[in-house]
């Protein structure tokens, strides 16, 4: 709980200053698109990435996911990375494989394990941005999402 606990406290304080500041780092500005579906897909926008000094060949990611309105994520999987997912604003319907589809409001959150499959997210509103503050603790070097291959 207290490493679950400092993630969150970091990742807060990662995107209050992403979002305070005019000065971003140079990383921060070039958001990263998803592959293009029939349906809007989400855009990330990188924070902070940092290789944690007490655990060797780990490295901390932040992100900010926006989500158009009607936008789909591509089924994908986030390799051996623990994720954490927190609704800054709208609404998201997201199921892991396994797992029923649940839906997530503003200041709600979730957790992956390494190695889950997430076969859906999407913003629930026709009109609505929607966005995540998403943290994952990966393998330095990993990729971090991981499309499935289109069938």
């Amino acid at each position: 709980m207290r490493i679950a606990g400092g993630l969150l406290a970091v990742a807060t304080l990662t995107a209050a200053t992403a979002c305070s500041t005019s000065n971003e780092p140079a990383h921060a500005k070039m958001p990263m698109t998803a592959a293009a579906s029939t349906r809007p897909s989400e855009t990330l926008k990188p924070l902070l990435q940092q290789a944690l000094p007490n655990v060797k060949g780990k490295t901390f990611t932040s992100v900010i996911v926006d989500f158009p309105p009607k936008a789909r994520a591509m089924p994908h999987r986030h390799g051996q990375a623990f994720v954490y997912a927190y609704v800054l604003e709208g609404t998201v319907r997201s199921r892991l494989a396994g797992k029923p589809v649940r839906t997530y409001h503003q200041g709600e959150n979730w957790v992956e394990q390494p190695g889950a499959h997430h076969v859906l997210t999407e913003n629930t509103s026709p009109i609505k941005r929607a966005k995540l503050l998403v943290v994952f603790v990966s393998n330095t070097g990993d990729k971090l999402k991981v499309d499935d291959p289109k069938s």
